[in-house]
């Protein structure tokens, strides 16, 4: 059953150290990412539908953020295996066509 409620955003939540490959070939912290004014982490993931569906609306809104010293980062931790779609070639070729002004993250561990 898909939830019909969206959780609320909690916000001066310390995220999790973390060091991820992103699809710019280069390695990323939350200390590297952060802005200004914050960073959001996001985890998202190229196949699901949901994600499809407000990729166009979430580049536009971080683009805003950005604008207010807030930088984001995306984190898929999908096994490719499981998911050929979420594959760290297909992350680079989705960033690419959808034109990602933030980085996008490849747990290939799955400890984030």
């Amino acid at each position: 059953m898909v939830s019909l409620t969206t959780p609320l955003c909690n916000i001066g939540w310390k995220a999790k150290d973390f060091n991820l490959l992103g699809v710019d070939g280069k390695y990323w912290t939350p200390a590297k990412a952060i802005g200004e004014n914050g960073l959001v982490v996001m985890f998202i993931c190229n196949h699901c539908p949901y994600v499809k569906a407000i990729f166009d609306r979430l580049i536009l809104d971080l683009a805003e953020l950005k604008k207010i010293g807030i930088n984001a980062v995306a984190i898929s931790s999908n096994d490719p295996t499981n998911y050929p779609e979420d594959s760290y070639v297909n992350m680079k070729k989705i960033s690419e066509l959808k034109m990602f002004d933030f980085p996008y993250l490849f747990d290939e561990s799955q400890e984030v």
